[in-house]
């Protein structure tokens, strides 16, 4: 036996790229606020397996899918010879190894082309924005979460089946996963590093990664208004958010409407209430609008064209389906979606000098203003600190 080369460089980082990819994405699966990274690591995932499936071929001798290409049959019998303590060692992957590999690179492309559909159908964003609605996408969401959990499993699984055979065979898996060296008879096909090719995967990668986050990061952000926030306690840093689609737009109506408070975005209520909205014009709520013929019918035909019916971003669907057909309310916050989303937040928030208001959209939806409403780009203000000379007097 002799310390011979077996898991070639471009190999290993495929391996150690892809388990931190997913780990991290299921980390972030959860938090909107982390929308541009789950999405990034979705397609780095892809990436990933397209390149596994190239190297399968071209790969070095153990890499190549040839020298792992064991049934169910075997791999369910050495799984059976490892329960025994007798399972003989493999320089390579195993049987049970090579079918979870399978399993893995598979659900890998289950996930992410599920991941991209409902990113499409959900968010209206990247490759697939567009071919199902928000209600048919419902269906393969569900499949994306399920088949995220199977994954989960199948690497729980993977990661057992590891150290059991470190321990069975006296000898350290992962380890030779990050040296690429395992002890083997003379004669081992030995494995070439393949340096450059391992470098030129790491650029594409970081330079996908450059890419992406040059565009998903919000540049907009007032950098001296946010250092004066900070300063003063209440503000917090810039994130990355997700970007919503470009919603239509319409001068006439962001200025008239604009004029005495923040625009609600069409979207976020269905067409029946704009219309008694405008009908009503001379009581809007205390105020007479006063718009002419001319003005009243461009801006109603821009509100109609785009309101929750409309389903032009996720909101609208879900305010739309809340809403009982039979009722037409006047406000955004009445909408019974709107207020399941937005129960569990504070009184001190809403009392928020950042905040005031619930009308205030803009003071934690920083996408506000362009309608989009997306998850990622929200997040609450934090609380102002008490200032040094109120502590410094408050009783003790």
């Amino acid at each position: 036996m002799q310390r011979t080369l077996i898991w070639d460089l471009p190999t290993r980082l495929f391996h150690w790229t892809l388990a931190s990819s997913f780990a991290l994405a299921w980390l972030t699966s959860e938090g909107d606020r982390w929308r541009s990274i789950h999405v990034f690591l979705g397609y780095l995932i892809l990436g990933l397996v397209v390149f596994r499936l190239i190297w399968g071929f071209a790969g070095s001798h153990f890499s190549r899918f040839a020298s792992f290409w064991f049934g169910p049959k075997e791999a369910l019998d050495y799984l059976k010879q490892v329960m025994t303590g007798h399972a003989p060692r493999h320089i390579g992957h195993n049987p049970t190894g090579s079918v979870a590999i399978y399993i893995l690179l598979a659900m890998a492309v289950v996930v992410g082309l599920s991941g991209i559909v409902t990113l499409g159908g959900d968010e209206q964003q990247g490759l697939a924005a567009g071919w199902f609605t928000f209600a048919q996408v419902q269906i393969i969401k569900k499949v994306h979460d399920l088949g995220a959990t199977l994954m989960l499993l199948v690497v729980f699984g993977h990661i057992t089946g590891v150290v059991v055979e470190s321990v069975l065979h006296k000898e350290n898996l992962a380890r030779s996963m990050v040296t690429g060296f395992k002890q083997a008879a003379a004669g081992t096909p030995v494995a070439q590093q393949r340096t450059a090719i391992a470098v030129l995967l790491l650029l594409a990668m970081l330079g996908f990664g450059g890419w992406w986050f040059y565009y998903a990061i919000d540049r907009n952000i007032d950098t001296q208004a946010w250092h004066v926030k900070l300063e003063t306690g209440m503000g917090e840093e810039p994130h990355v958010k997700f970007v919503g689609k470009q919603l239509p737009d319409n001068k006439q109506w962001r200025d008239e409407c604009g004029a005495c408070h923040a625009v609600f975005y069409p979207a976020l209520l269905p067409a029946r209430s704009w219309q008694k909205i405008m009908a009503e014009q001379d009581k809007h709520f205390g105020t007479d609008l006063g718009f002419d013929a001319a003005t009243t019918g461009a801006i109603l035909k821009f509100m109609v064209d785009n309101a929750a019916e409309k389903h032009v971003i996720e909101a609208a669907f879900k305010i739309e389906q809340s809403i009982p057909k039979d009722v037409t309310p006047l406000r955004v916050t009445e909408a019974p979606y709107w207020i399941n989303k937005h129960r569990e937040i504070a009184a001190a928030d809403w009392a928020n000098p950042l905040v005031k208001s619930k009308n205030n959209c803009a003071a934690c939806h920083t996408d506000a203003d362009d309608g989009t409403f997306e998850d990622a780009a929200m997040h609450i203000p934090p609380r102002p600190k008490a200032s040094a000379s109120a502590t410094a007097s408050a009783p003790q």
